[in-house]
């Protein structure tokens, strides 16, 4: 597993006494953080902790009030961010595909924005329906047409569609049956052992964190209490608030540690 502490041009991100607040809210407070290239971080806590902003600040959504963030192994520059956002793939938790566009359009979009060619274009979507194990016959439906885990499907293929150096999922799974969620999280796997790629998983839920990642980083009240490999944390958590949370983790076999 590679170091979480790692050079800065080996990390998919990296914060240095970040904070920020969002109105009256203190979003972040003096967090410093690598999250590296090569695996899956997953950020686990509880609704309002600060997982989100900091997804929102690697991709260039927020500016932190003070501190520094780097995406990739480059600050991030807002004058033009649209060269650093070619290199992420984002997925959330609400799909967010265009209800206006068919399921083929919404995912061909990043690459015709880009201007790949029809052939670029079609030969990474038979890739992308393939690795999610979406049908064929979804691509001239709409959103409003597909189950919710079509949806999420259709969603990842999208954001995995430029071939991104980083992917960020800000809850995607949640939502989901129980039946579907353990569908996609098995095509999610399957898709990082044959199409790799480094990712940072905002979830609030113990278990989705373990099966799907290698590193974990607990939040609370904008606050890190504590990251490192997943078993590291499920074995020796540093305070009640983590130790709570690796109950849940304790009873599962660490796979992906």
């Amino acid at each position: 597993m590679p170091d979480l502490d790692s050079a800065s041009d080996q990390l998919a991100a990296e914060f240095r006494s970040v904070s920020l607040r969002r109105g009256e809210i203190l979003a972040l407070d003096d967090v410093s953080l690598s999250l590296p290239l090569g695996q899956t971080t997953a950020l686990l806590g509880t609704s309002g902790s600060g997982k989100s902003t900091l997804v929102q600040l690697i991709i260039g959504l927020l500016r932190p009030d003070s501190g520094t963030v780097r995406t990739l192994g480059d600050p991030i520059d807002f004058a033009n961010p649209r060269p650093m956002r070619r290199k992420i793939g984002y997925a959330i938790q609400d799909v967010s595909l265009f209800p206006h566009l068919d399921v083929r359009r919404n995912i061909l979009l990043p690459a015709t924005l880009c201007g790949w060619s029809d052939a670029a274009q079609k030969e990474r979507l038979d890739e992308l329906l393939q690795l999610m194990h979406l049908p064929v016959t979804v691509l001239d439906r709409y959103p409003h047409e597909l189950s919710g885990g079509q949806q999420q499907r259709a969603g990842l293929c999208r954001a995995m569609m430029l071939r991104p150096e980083l992917l960020l999922l800000d809850e995607p799974f949640s939502g989901l049956d129980t039946m579907t969620r353990k569908s996609i999280h098995e095509q999610f796997l399957e898709m990082q052992q044959y199409a790799p790629v480094s990712t940072v998983l905002v979830t609030h839920d113990p278990q989705e964190a373990i099966n799907l990642s290698h590193g974990l980083v607990v939040m609370k009240d904008g606050r890190v209490q504590q990251y490192g490999p997943v078993a590291e944390v499920v074995e020796n958590p540093v305070n009640d608030y983590v130790r709570h949370l690796c109950t849940a983790l304790a009873a599962l076999p660490v796979s992906n540690a």
